[in-house]
């Protein structure tokens, strides 16, 4: 909360709008409630949230989507939006309100990945790798440097050739390549394949 009221306080004093990405609302962890933008009574007049069915649905090749603003921002997003994206076939977007219309498909996706992570996290206690904890979403930060100098390309090939374990690399996410010596795992798997990355990984 100390985030929203800083940024707030920044948000007041200027001519600024908010670009709030929110697609893992649903997706966090250890009894942390989500936090929206939405819910403060100046940020909600400057913000644009994204959301992602994709995500809440584990059908994240479909890339639908949605924004929520004030009316007289959305008037406005509207006529950008037009120009940018072809929307998506009717069929599919009343399928999805009524799915959602029963919470209960949704309201334990929390708790449903968080036994995954609690698993690969315990997996990896043995192993060489420094691991961030995340509080949501489905993928786990590995730091390697304990294990290897190489760069994240160098590092993940040889993850692949070597162990059989496919990974990303944090560099993709950075214009210039810039390696932390991180590698990204994702846990959103079948308990048989994180059986099987835990073994890998512990190898390595």
């Amino acid at each position: 909360m100390a985030d929203i009221a800083a940024l707030a306080e920044v948000v007041q004093n200027h001519n600024i709008f908010v670009l709030s990405d929110e697609v893992y609302e649903h997706l966090v962890f250890d009894d942390i409630q989500p936090q929206t933008l939405l819910k403060h009574p100046l940020l909600r007049e400057r913000t644009f949230v994204v959301g992602s069915f994709g995500k809440l649905l584990h059908a994240t090749g479909w890339k639908i989507g949605y924004c929520v603003a004030a009316p007289a921002l959305m008037a406005e997003f509207r006529k950008v939006h037009q120009f940018n994206v072809f929307s998506v076939h009717t069929p599919t977007q009343y399928a999805i309100a009524d799915y959602l219309a029963d919470a209960s498909h949704y309201e334990n996706l929390g708790r449903f990945f968080q036994q995954k992570r609690d698993f690969l996290l315990a997996g990896l206690r043995d192993s060489r790798f420094r691991v961030y904890v995340p509080q949501g979403t489905y993928f786990i930060v590995l730091d390697y440097s304990a294990i290897s100098s190489a760069p994240e390309n160098e590092f993940v090939r040889e993850l692949v050739i070597k162990h059989r374990l496919a990974t990303i690399p944090l560099a993709a996410f950075y214009h210039d390549g810039f390696s932390q010596q991180c590698v990204r795992v994702c846990f959103a798997k079948q308990q048989e394949t994180l059986q099987q990355a835990v073994e890998l990984l512990c190898a390595v």
